[in-house]
């Protein structure tokens, strides 16, 4: 860890925030043009400190963490704290040039990771481009002093990132991919803590490895940081129990396999109980539309002791890469603890409801230009049939210095024409509108937001991440959601709380949460395909009664965007 003096105005402005006995943890980050060998080939790519994966963030429950970034490289970059809610400082969540400006060559800013009731594993990503494809690291949030997990102490912890590789230059990826129109192409490889595995050419040096006792239990923290795939986990001849989620404990949860979204972490212990010898951990795709298989990326359990370890180890098996059941049903069967220590606030009563269809769509090209899209169209993405259009200064700033002209607050509540939303679409369905519109909520508003996936352009899952709150996943299922039937079978004694969650192809997923928290949130789906295409929207959380309830001001050293 680096350890820098917190000036004396982010104590004045911070400590009313921090939990009792909280304490300010501090650290470098410096963005820098490094050089990675892997896959046979060399490539130039943004890290943090020479790392990529980046450095694990490791703090108490409360805690403020200050990160102090340089940027050192050749590209501009901004920092998303995944899943913190940053409690009246929305100033310091990330998104580029929705909250702020980016952090140009040459330049720094100081975030500081304001903590409050998170719990467990989340992450730290780059938000602007797709930089966020090498930068990244896990943000693990450890319970108060004196606190205990709710379950047995692990013998040792593991953070455990999947991530990808690419040979090409990652923004040449992003330029040519929305120049054509077209889908990307695929990354090269899958990684396990920023190492491919031993399956893939010239990499059997580059396997990640965990060498465990026999009788003993392990925490691992999987986050899947991947740029557009959802993804199946496995140990092989082990069964996990799933702990936690997002930052939030779960009931106990055995299974056999994994699913988990990008943006998504699980928390699982590991009973190391079988015979000693050495056994793949791996991940491989899991895709309902299309292929994007880049391989199985695979690291290794060693258990310790006298053995001859195996020449060849057994892959896992897998569900099939496009078994929507199989996904469906392990994010299904998550449930909050909902004990004394850990309960569950879902709202039992709704103020606002809203309904948000989530597409991927097609606009014809001119007739001078070519693209790859279905049909010779290009592909974009919608909420409700807007895809988001980023301004050039920050939809924040905008809002807090009252700045004309950057956005409009008409993002609209439900669909703006109502269809068979995953039956036959029409052509006239898959062109959207453009716009940067937000949806001002009133504090403390009580919401619940059905989002509905569209078999617009063949249909897919869709990711959705919330920043600045989490929510309660109340249900979920595939087909049409209809509001007379399925609000009777919800769970609202012992939902999951998250802040990403999968909305399965041709399905929708229903969640609430309390929107108290003011400032100007980002809401988007993460694949990034996706969000480049324009599926994101904007809330804006007004301020509420009381200094608590009041958006701080902005810090003095925020990036310009001029």
């Amino acid at each position: 860890m680096n350890v820098f003096i917190l000036p004396f105005v982010s104590v004045v402005l911070l400590c009313s925030v921090l939990a009792t006995d909280a304490a300010i943890r501090n650290y470098k980050f410096v963005l820098e043009d490094t050089v990675y060998t892997k896959l046979c080939s060399n490539s130039t790519i943004l890290t943090i400190n020479g790392q990529s994966p980046g450095p694990t963030i490791v703090a108490r429950k409360g805690d403020l963490v200050n990160v102090d970034l340089v940027n050192n490289a050749s590209h501009h970059v901004t920092i998303h704290w995944h899943g913190v809610k940053m409690p009246r400082y929305p100033w310091w969540d990330g998104p580029e040039f929705v909250t702020q400006c980016p952090i140009k060559p040459g330049q720094r800013f100081k975030y500081s990771i304001v903590l409050s009731d998170e719990e467990g594993t989340l992450w730290w990503h780059a938000h602007n481009d797709w930089s966020r494809a090498t930068v990244y690291g896990a943000l693990v949030i450890l319970p108060e002093k004196g606190d205990n997990y709710p379950f047995p102490t692990p013998a040792a912890e593991f953070p455990l990132l999947i991530g990808e590789w690419w040979k090409a230059d990652i923004q040449e990826v992003m330029e040519e991919f929305l120049k054509s129109g077209g889908d990307p192409n695929n990354s090269d490889a899958f990684l396990l803590n920023g190492q491919p595995g031993d399956l893939y050419p010239c990499s059997k040096q580059d396997t990640f490895k965990v060498t465990v006792e026999f009788g003993k239990t392990y925490l691992f923290r999987l986050v899947n940081s991947i740029m557009n795939n959802i993804m199946f986990f496995k140990i092989a001849n082990h069964n996990i129990t799933v702990v936690g989620s997002d930052a939030s404990y779960t009931k106990h949860l055995d299974s056999d396999y994994i699913t988990i979204s990008p943006g998504q972490t699980i928390d699982f212990l590991l009973h190391a109980n079988q015979t000693p010898s050495h056994y793949y951990m791996a991940a491989r795709v899991y895709a309902s539309s299309g292929i994007f298989d880049t391989g199985i990326t695979t690291g290794i359990i060693e258990y310790a002791g006298n053995y001859t370890p195996p020449t060849n180890l057994t892959v896992p098996d897998f569900p099939d890469f496009n078994d929507t059941h199989a996904s469906v049903n392990f994010t299904n069967q998550l449930k909050s603890l909902a004990d004394k220590k850990h309960p569950v606030d879902v709202p039992q009563t709704v103020d606002k409801t809203l309904f948000f269809t989530v597409s991927v769509n097609l606009r014809n090209c001119s007739s001078n230009t070519s693209c790859e899209g279905p049909g010779g169209g290009r592909l974009l993405a919608s909420v409700n049939n807007i895809t988001l259009l980023l301004p050039n200064t920050s939809i924040l700033e905008a809002y807090y210095n009252n700045i004309p002209g950057v956005y409009t607050p008409d993002f609209p509540e439900s669909p703006l024409y109502q269809f068979n939303y995953t039956g036959p679409i029409t052509p006239n369905l898959q062109d959207p509108e453009n716009g940067t519109r937000v949806l001002v909520l009133e504090h403390n508003t009580n919401v619940e937001l059905v989002f509905q996936a569209t078999n617009i352009v063949g249909g897919i899952d869709h990711p959705m991440h919330l920043h600045g709150h989490s929510f309660y996943v109340v249900g979920s299922d595939l087909g049409n959601f209809d509001q007379n039937v399925h609000p009777q079978n919800y769970n609202l004694k012992d939902p999951p709380l998250m802040e990403t969650i999968a909305v399965p192809r041709n399905g929708w997923t229903a969640i609430r949460f309390k929107a108290n928290n003011p400032g100007v949130w980002f809401m988007h789906c993460h694949f990034e395909r996706h969000v480049s295409w324009g599926m994101g929207m904007t809330f804006i959380i007004k301020n509420g009664k009381g200094r608590n309830a009041q958006m701080a001001p902005p810090p003095p050293d925020m990036p310009k965007c001029t």
